[in-house]
């Protein structure tokens, strides 16, 4: 799915994409019930992402080393602090499970098109709607994880909390059903690149 790029917005020009322009159009399959499952026949859909969720250098009020990640799901914003007082932030949308999880972790494992498979709690709570998917959806464009997962791990155990991409990026800045912590897919594309496993992260 290509994006128009400017990168006059994103105040750091060492990303490779460029990411910043302010209106952008994205072929957008319309979704079935089923998270990630798209109609054959598709549809075009045009959003405006907000200016303050474009990927962006800032002042940060956060006091960490730099290359860590900080997740404030209250205010919709992900940060990378790069040092000296200041981060590269983003916009995220925040799922039920991105508000059940505070503290610190690290990125236990990255992924490029990551499978998904629902929790056993969603499929005990919805089997009509996920128990087909009991045995994982290939990655790929109609996966809801979108291109690019980091998995939190703590104590070496997999904490079930995921920093991804998504299918639905109008969804930024909002409050939604499922998931974690999304971000637009050319957006975590970014960020997977800049951050290592074993890199910090924190969730306020």
């Amino acid at each position: 799915m290509a994006m128009s790029i400017n990168s006059e917005e994103i105040g750091d020009d060492r990303s490779p994409l460029g990411i910043g322009r302010r209106t952008f159009f994205l072929g957008m399959f319309t979704l079935l019930a089923a998270p990630g499952q798209a109609l054959a026949n598709g549809a075009q859909r045009k959003f405006v992402l907000e200016e303050r969720f474009l990927p962006q250098v800032v002042r940060t009020p956060y006091d960490y080393l730099a290359g860590t990640i900080i997740v404030v799901p209250r205010e919709r914003f992900l940060y990378l602090v790069d040092g000296a007082g200041f981060a590269r932030r983003y916009g995220i949308g925040v799922g039920k499970a991105g508000l059940a999880f505070s503290g610190s972790a690290i990125i236990g494992r990255k992924a490029k098109w990551p499978s998904w498979r629902p929790t056993d709690n969603m499929i005990r709570r919805d089997p009509k709607k996920y128990a087909r998917y009991a045995g994982g959806v290939p990655g790929g464009p109609n996966n809801p994880l979108g291109s690019r997962a980091l998995y939190l791990y703590r104590n070496g155990r997999d904490t079930l909390y995921r920093i991804h991409g998504t299918t639905e990026p109008w969804t930024i800045g909002k409050a939604v059903s499922n998931g974690c912590i999304r971000m637009v897919n050319e957006h975590v594309e970014d960020l997977y690149e800049r951050v290592p496993v074993g890199a910090q992260v924190v969730v306020v």
